[in-house]
């Protein structure tokens, strides 16, 4: 227990700093390649935040809990929104006056409903799986279509704000070096964390995904609360927002898909009737803030803040009623 324990906290530790780590890197090759600065921030900044997520999902199928992964990727966009933006709404009111995160709200919206598609049959299948993935490769097509568009565009607020926070100046081996060991780390701590969790699970007689939906989705979404909090306070508010689309559209798609590609699994009746519902809730009211209509900006004020935040802890008690109950 208490080892198990021990690999959870090392796990989650080395697990963020190693994306962080693998986010640098990569930002820095591909800033070097000469790769636009908003089609950097708009891919590899939502694919590196969402990287934990992946390995954690990818291990625990691999291992044979697939229902570990699930609970990640759905648990994972809860805490981004209710948890991660909640928060750092009360530190920091955010504004939105970005065109680009205003497009990007129906793509949320398509994925989360083909993901609501494929699963309302019960059975995550490794059709469903690849379906999953292939959107991957067309939401990047559309992100980098759009981010073309906009990158000579003054007027959009992403453009500035990804321009400051992705380094010009790092070697290109210094930058193959972080890229590369970020990775191997990543995928060494997600190993670890969810061997720990697993060991924790069956200790306690909890599900993989009660596990997945707290302990690995709350720990996995740490580096998507430092990076928007960081954001926030340096009025970027756009990216702020924008980690948070761009992590919950790599879930629905990349996560979600990696558990039924690797082991096809039928899912607990609660994934669909509580934790989707939920998701899907939270993710309509982060666009009814953030949105902005009538031609005024979106904004997150602290009261809105709050309620995300109060919706989170809610959540929790739900699930933690749910176990002992």
């Amino acid at each position: 227990m208490l080892l198990s324990s021990a690999a959870i906290l090392m796990g989650l530790v080395v697990l963020v700093w190693s994306a962080d780590r693998f986010v640098l890197g990569a930002s820095a090759v591909a800033r070097n390649l000469g790769i636009s600065p908003l089609i950097i921030g708009m891919t590899i900044l939502g694919f590196g935040t969402s990287a934990p997520e992946m390995l954690v999902s990818g291990m625990a199928a691999w291992g044979g809990n697939p229902a570990l992964g699930v609970g990640n990727a759905l648990g994972s966009n809860i805490a981004n929104i209710a948890l991660v933006l909640g928060f750092t709404a009360i530190i920091a009111p955010m504004i939105v006056r970005s065109q680009i995160l205003k497009r990007e709200f129906p793509l949320l919206f398509l994925a989360m409903g083909v993901a609501a598609l494929l699963m309302v049959d019960g059975v995550l299948s490794r059709l469903d799986g690849f379906i999953l993935l292939s959107g991957v490769v067309v939401m990047l097509w559309w992100m980098i279509r759009l981010a073309r568009k906009e990158k000579a565009t003054s007027q959009e607020p992403l453009n500035a704000e990804f321009e400051g926070e992705i380094p010009d100046d790092m070697p290109m081996k210094k930058a193959v070096f972080w890229l590369v060991l970020g990775l191997l780390l990543l995928m060494a701590s997600s190993r670890l964390l969810v061997w720990g969790a697993v060991d924790i699970a069956e200790y306690f007689g909890v599900s993989d995904l009660i596990i997945g939906l707290t302990i690995i989705a709350i720990g996995t979404s740490l580096p998507e609360l430092a990076a928007t909090v960081s954001a926030a306070l340096k009025k970027e508010h756009e990216m702020a927002i924008g980690n948070v689309i761009g992590s919950n559209l790599f879930n629905l798609l990349a996560v979600l898909a990696l558990p039924g590609i690797i082991m096809p699994t039928v899912l607990a009746p609660e994934v669909m009737n509580r934790d989707f519902v939920v998701m899907s809730v939270l993710t309509i009211a982060l666009f009814l803030m953030a949105y902005g209509f009538k031609g005024k900006d979106g904004q997150i004020n602290r009261i809105e803040g709050a309620v995300l935040l109060t919706a989170f802890i809610g959540y929790m008690v739900t699930l933690y009623f749910s176990v002992v109950g």
